[in-house]
């Protein structure tokens, strides 16, 4: 095949080749690199394609294995080697002592912030947040659906006002 017709039938492909690239990277500026790369390496082995052969094939498999290459090198690049002594850094995660004491703290804090709301908006709160379902609360308070939504919005809205009272930007 001269270099013209290949060229030539290269060019026709550009469409679906684009479109491929993109299904596989999911990235417009990275579908646009692999199908510069694909374009770069069939035209430097444009000779070791077989008239009779699938073009549009011969073209997807020099894309799909270009593809898989680069994910391998990222998937590679972000793996950690640890090269001290003893493998220091990969079993130090191990050994981690974490204190539970400032969120301890913080869970009292909101408990008794729960236990000073108002009973009327605690009750369908707490209810709520032990898993009953709206209507499971309306029936057992003998209230309108709407009113126990409403209860358990006010409830909330009143407890993140007294979290951002209290811990600020915190939280």
């Amino acid at each position: 095949m001269s270099t013209i017709d290949f060229t030539s039938r290269f060019d026709q492909m550009t469409p679906v080749l684009n479109a491929f690239a993109y299904n596989l990277t999911k990235n417009i500026e990275d579908a646009k690199d692999l199908y510069q790369e694909t374009a770069f390496r069939a035209i430097t082995n444009k000779e070791k394609f077989r008239v009779g052969t699938n073009f549009k094939a011969w073209l997807f498999t020099i894309m799909k294995n270009i593809f898989i290459n680069n994910y391998r090198k990222k998937v590679k690049a972000n793996t950690f080697m640890d090269s001290t002594d003893n493998n220091f850094y990969i079993n130090s995660g191990k050994n981690i002592v974490s204190n539970g004491a400032e969120s301890s703290i913080m869970m009292q804090e909101l408990t008794g912030m729960i236990r000073d709301l108002d009973k009327s908006i605690k009750v369908p709160f707490v209810m709520h947040f032990n898993g009953y379902k709206y209507q499971e609360i309306a029936d057992y308070l003998n209230l309108p659906l709407g009113t126990v939504k409403s209860r358990i919005f006010f409830a909330r809205k009143e407890l993140k006002d007294l979290i951002k009272k209290r811990y600020g930007g915190r939280m």
